[in-house]
C-alpha cells in the first residue's frame, strides 16, 4: 500500500516555488505578520493560500463565508480567485486586526466583494441565519469549532464545501499525553466531523491540517 510523502522543509519550499504565485498584497500580509510575533500563527500558510484559490475556481464558488479573518490573508486569497460579482462575508471580533485586514483589502482592490462583520462569530451567524454559501471557512477559536460547523450546514448550499483549518493542531491530535484544553477541542471536533453522515469529508495534510467536507 503507498503511504504518503514526508515532506521535508526544502521540498516544501519546492513546492511553493512551483505553485501558484502569490499576488504581492498577499505577501505584504505575510511580511506584516511576521512583524508581529508569535501570534503570527494565526495566520493560513502560503499552501492553503493556493488551495482555497484552486477550490474556489473550479467548483465555481460565488459566495463565501469566514468565520475567522485575523489580518485577512486567508480572505484575500479566496477573494482574489472569486469573480468579479464573487461575495465573502468575513466574520471576526477583533476591531484592530479587522482595520488591519480591511486597507490590505483596499490596497489589493477587492474590497468590493468583501463584507466584514465584527462581533462574537456566533452572533454574526444568528444574524446572517437566511443567508447561502458555496464555501464556508473556519478558522477560529476552537472551543466552538462544533457549534461552527453545525451553523455552517445550516448556511450551506448543497453540495456546498465546509473547510476547516488546525484539523491536525500541530501534531499533537495523536499524542495521546497531551490533554490541554485546546488540542481536546480538535479531537472532539475530528471525531464529530468522523461520524457525521451528512457530509463527505477528508483530511488534507496542508499548513496545520485543513479537513474539506462536501454537503450532501
Amino acid at each position: 500500500m503507498g503511504s504518503d510523502l514526508n515532506i521535508t522543509k526544502e521540498l516544501q519550499e519546492y513546492i511553493l516555488s512551483h505553485g501558484l504565485n502569490l499576488h504581492p498584497v498577499q505577501k505584504e500580509i505575510i511580511d506584516y505578520n511576521i512583524s508581529l510575533g508569535d501570534i503570527k500563527r494565526m495566520q493560513i500558510s502560503i499552501s492553503q493560500c493556493q488551495f482555497l484559490h484552486l477550490i474556489i475556481k473550479i467548483s465555481n464558488i460565488k459566495k463565501v463565508l469566514e468565520i475567522g479573518t485575523f489580518t485577512g490573508l486567508s480572505t484575500l486569497s479566496m477573494a482574489l480567485a472569486l469573480s468579479d460579482d464573487g461575495k465573502i462575508i468575513a466574520l471576526d471580533k477583533n476591531n484592530e486586526t479587522n482595520k488591519v485586514a480591511t486597507d490590505f483589502f483596499k490596497k489589493a482592490n477587492q474590497e468590493h466583494k468583501i463584507k466584514t462583520l465584527i462581533k462574537p462569530a456566533l452572533e454574526s451567524l444568528d444574524e446572517i441565519k437566511n443567508e447561502k454559501f458555496d464555501l464556508i471557512f473556519i478558522d477560529a477559536d476552537k472551543n466552538n469549532y462544533i457549534k461552527y460547523y453545525e451553523h455552517s450546514l445550516k448556511l450551506l448550499s448543497k453540495n456546498g464545501l465546509i473547510i476547516i483549518d488546525n484539523v491536525l493542531w500541530y501534531g499533537e491530535v495523536v499524542n495521546q499525553k497531551n490533554t490541554d484544553k485546546f488540542t481536546k477541542n480538535i479531537k472532539e471536533f475530528n471525531n464529530h466531523i468522523s461520524k457525521d453522515e451528512r457530509i463527505e469529508k477528508l483530511i488534507v495534510p496542508l499548513g496545520d491540517g485543513m479537513t474539506v467536507c462536501r454537503k450532501l
